[in-house]
């Protein structure tokens, strides 16, 4: 399989002032489309090529770094893109999954301050995540493009915390960046899709 960039699901300045224009074009422009030409000029000639994008993931966890790193940040950002909608967030969230992070996380207020926490306490670039593993709902944190997926779980939400996912908009403030995404950012049907599927 090919890596492509999609297009934004949301013209560049739809997040504003949550997430700028700017931020934007860098991040999606830039740096996502860093990871699909690496990530194709990485599988060329290997057992991946061609193979389906999460069995890349999966595959090359631990064994080829130059190809997960790239299949893994695109990934993970072919979802961001889709994590985040203008006027996100909130707490109306489809039925089912608010169940959900009421049973297994206790509740949607603790749900964020937990998952802000996991993104603020992990060092360095990564990110957080909300995921499903055995059934039950969880908040982890990884380092740069590792995501849940290689760990035997699926993620339904995750926010990058890698620096230039937020460092225009809010300088060294990632605790406010996370604030902001779970308040405003957040697009629970999408998040819902996931979790259908998990």
């Amino acid at each position: 399989m090919t890596f492509t960039l999609p297009n934004l699901p949301y013209a560049h300045d739809a997040l504003a002032p949550h997430m700028s224009k700017e931020t934007l074009e860098y991040h999606h422009d830039k740096h996502h489309q860093a990871y699909v030409t690496n990530g194709n000029n990485a599988i060329k000639g290997t057992e991946f090529e061609g193979k389906p994008l999460e069995e890349i993931v999966k595959g090359s966890f631990g064994k080829n770094p130059a190809v997960f790193n790239n299949a893994g940040q695109h990934y993970n950002h072919l979802h961001f893109w889709n994590w985040m909608k203008p006027n996100g967030g909130g707490n109306k969230l489809p039925g089912r999954l608010e169940k959900k992070i009421t049973e297994d996380l206790g509740g949607l207020e603790k749900f964020k301050t937990d998952f802000a926490a996991a993104g603020v306490g992990q060092f360095g670039s990564g990110w957080c995540w909300l995921s499903v593993k055995n059934g039950k709902l969880e908040i982890s944190k990884t380092a740069n493009g590792e995501s849940p997926l290689v760990h035997g779980a699926t993620p339904i939400l995750g926010c990058d915390v890698w620096e230039h996912s937020y460092y225009i908009d809010y300088r060294n403030r990632r605790p406010d960046y996370l604030k902001a995404f779970v308040d405003h950012l957040v697009n629970w049907e999408y998040v819902d899709q996931l979790f259908s599927k998990a």
